[in-house]
């Protein structure tokens, strides 16, 4: 059985959001993110919710079998506290979150997952994701449709499957139990973080032998130097390592960490909670990046999608097609001032005019012999046959002739 490790819990509101919508636990056993959505009013007040109700799976388990059914409960508990929570608060409608957790149990963790934070693992200097995103793009990458880096700029990146809240009663949840070993480092983080650095940077940054937390505070430092357009929330647990007299006691960040306003308003309603309520979505107050799942809406982003990849394509194609015809009209162009230039030159035995400049762009000459005077090479002076074998420039045939005549009255003075 290995020793509980070292663990952080960190949480930044960001360089654009006005308030901070995530929330992050790093307690005895279990460590928790969650990044709430539903704008100004909704996304702080569901990934609080979530997380409070999810911090009562913070026990010693028997198995971590048993630490995974209890998250699945938690967690499907929270989802129907949310959905309370609007009913009786409406101006909430359409708020959500994403968790991802793990519970150490032993020589193992349980781990739950929803939404589009991650979970990733740096194990012998190797970082593996361990969550797959719930989120529009990822299903694209999975069908083949675009890339991994293609999915990073995607405009429909923050478009998510799978979320806690008010839209479905119950919500798909990915549930697993996987082996720790000595040295391990996990992390769990928002999307403010994964969808700003880069896995290598995290990589670099996590395999570093520093204290959880300076690491933590690292990888926060990193999306704000990347401008850090979302919160950002990273929660480590490290497997093995001597726990820090800081970490000793469970600590939460974000939403979470402070009181919820809402909770000191009178209900707008009252009575049970209806189970179409759960089915439904209201209006949210602010802008959302959450969006319901059915098949009908993914069949239209998926047209939507293919029509944007066809007008890219498309862009591209046209693009590409004028970039290459400017290219061969500059090159026509310069050819043909080229050929409005000529110059008094040299071949092996006689004095010739040639046409264009002195000028080879690989195999092609960008002059020719226009006129083969006659006149001996060795019938100039040497003053004059210098200048002819160093080529003497003419800006029109006119010039070139009036030179060659200069030349050939000189020869035949000499030969008087």
């Amino acid at each position: 059985m290995t020793k509980a490790g070292d663990s952080a819990a960190i949480s930044h509101v960001g360089k654009i959001r006005s308030n901070n919508q995530d929330s992050g636990y790093a307690g005895t056993h279990l460590f928790v993110v969650a990044d709430g959505m539903g704008g100004h009013a909704g996304g702080d007040v569901a990934s609080a919710i979530a997380l409070q109700r999810i911090m009562q799976a913070d026990a010693e388990f028997t198995s971590a079998q048993d630490a995974e059914a209890a998250l699945q409960t938690a967690i499907s508990s929270a989802n129907a506290e949310l959905a309370e929570t609007v009913f009786e608060h409406p101006e909430l409608g359409g708020m959500g979150t994403t968790v991802d957790a793990i519970v150490a149990v032993g020589d193992e963790v349980a781990i739950a997952h929803i939404g589009d934070s991650r979970i990733y693992l740096l194990r012998d200097g190797e970082l593996s994701q361990i969550t797959t995103d719930h989120t529009f793009v990822q299903r694209l990458v999975d069908s083949g449709r675009i890339t991994e880096e293609e999915a990073m700029v995607h405009p429909r990146r923050s478009v998510l499957m799978r979320v806690l809240g008010d839209v479905d009663s119950n919500p798909e949840i990915d549930t697993m139990v996987m082996r720790t070993h000595p040295g391990d480092r996990w992390l769990l983080c928002s999307d403010g973080l994964s969808g700003v650095v880069d896995k290598d940077a995290i990589q670099v940054t996590l395999a570093q032998d520093l204290p959880a937390r300076q690491v933590g505070e690292q990888l926060i430092r990193k999306a704000l130097d990347g401008g850090a357009p979302d919160n950002v929330t990273v929660v480590i647990y490290d497997v093995g390592a001597e726990r820090s007299a800081t970490a000793q006691t469970p600590v939460t960040v974000g939403s979470a960490s402070r009181p919820l306003a809402f909770q000191n308003d009178p209900p707008k309603r009252t009575g049970l909670l209806p189970s179409l309520r759960l089915h439904g979505r209201s209006t949210p107050s602010g802008p959302s990046h959450f969006e319901p799942a059915s098949d009908d809406y993914l069949d239209e982003l998926i047209e939507e999608d293919a029509r944007r990849a066809k007008r890219r394509r498309l862009t591209w194609l046209v693009g590409s097609i004028v970039l290459v015809l400017a290219i061969a009209l500059g090159l026509l162009l310069g050819y043909a001032w080229t050929q409005t230039r000529y110059f008094v030159g040299a071949d092996d035995n006689t004095v010739v005019i040639y046409q264009g400049i002195q000028q080879d762009i690989g195999p092609f000459s960008l002059s020719s012999e226009h006129n083969d005077t006659g006149i001996p090479i060795s019938m100039l002076s040497t003053y004059d046959r210098q200048q002819v074998e160093r080529t003497i420039s003419a800006s029109s045939l006119e010039e070139a002739q009036e030179i060659v005549s200069r030349l050939r009255t000189t020869t035949s003075k000499d030969d008087g």
